[in-house]
């Protein structure tokens, strides 16, 4: 079958080195032999992200996991209710965090009195941001710093770069281009929190009920894809295509991107299998910091890894 002739799945993402999968999948043809062909949709941020997926507009959300949970539990940011049909179906990654601040900020007490950017307040990655805090002695609640919604991961940059706020959690590439410009990365999230789910790639139950042989061929491709990630004979296919897909990316920080990415604690997961740990992680923050507040311990609940 020509590959213009196979099923299309229409995959949702943040612009970043995360995808990186995806962009393998693609151009190694690793989703066609796999029997799908995939399209790439991008998002500027969560509540755009999620609303549109709850109304269909694509079929597979590359998201953090919290953002599945959010929205199921009907504590999502976007005004769309409870969507109780999102599900993830697949790991990817801890989400390649690290708490970055303007260059004057030396250690986390620093930011004290200090604004921090999030992609919205009550998803996503901004309960790590809470809870790193937290552990350093500041907690948002009572003042101790200000937190101002700043879109994804480009736009948070543009706003730390800018001196619109003074730190926010960056991943790869955006850490790495914000250390080569002087700001300094604080800390890991990982170093702090322990394991933790971060993206997934995320359905809707009705569309996975009618195509779960598509699903079946993503994962399948999608761990394919990693795979010839880790191998060390690929690196520099593996750069060339990260730098195709982000033609704005210098070579040097695609580099540092593959050491960061594919590290063999930290890197993508190899499996593609959602870590449990890293689950009850995410539950756990939830359940401190989640308006309504609920107590969250069924991980069956946002997950369905029946696919691969």
């Amino acid at each position: 079958m020509a590959r213009r002739d196979l099923p299309t799945v229409t995959v949702n993402v943040f612009p970043g080195g995360f995808n990186w999968g995806v962009y393998v999948g693609q151009d190694k043809g690793f989703f066609a032999e796999a029997g799908i062909a995939v399209e790439v949709q991008g998002t500027p941020n969560s509540v755009t992200q999620m609303t549109d997926f709850s109304l269909g507009k694509f079929d597979v959300a590359m998201t953090a996991v919290d953002n599945i949970v959010a929205y199921v539990e009907g504590q999502g940011e976007a005004p769309i209710g409870a969507q109780s049909d999102f599900v993830a179906v697949m790991g990817s990654d801890s989400g390649f965090l690290s708490l970055v601040a303007s260059p004057s900020i030396a250690k986390i007490e620093d930011l004290a009195g200090k604004t921090l950017s999030v992609d919205a307040m009550t998803t996503g990655y901004a309960f790590v941001l809470y809870e790193i805090m937290r552990r350093h002695g500041l907690d948002k609640d009572k003042g101790d710093y200000r937190i101002e919604r700043a879109g994804g991961m480009v736009q948070r940059w543009n706003a730390l770069r800018e001196g619109q706020h003074t730190a926010t959690l960056l991943s790869a590439p955006y850490n790495i281009i914000a250390k080569n410009a002087g700001f300094t990365e604080l800390v890991k999230a990982t170093d702090v929190i322990g394991p933790y789910q971060g993206n997934v790639a995320a359905v809707r139950r009705p569309w996975a009920r009618d195509n779960r042989a598509k699903i079946e061929a993503y994962i399948r491709a999608y761990r394919r894809s990693i795979a010839w990630l880790y191998e060390p004979a690929n690196r520099a296919e593996a750069i060339a295509i990260l730098t195709s897909h982000l033609p704005q990316m210098p070579q040097a920080i695609a580099e540092a991107s593959y050491g960061e990415l594919l590290d063999s604690i930290r890197g993508f997961f190899k499996t593609c299998e959602i870590d449990p740990l890293g689950l009850d992680c995410v539950l756990s923050l939830r359940s401190r910091y989640g308006v309504p507040p609920k107590q969250l311990d069924d991980p069956a609940e946002y997950c369905d890894l029946s696919f691969g």
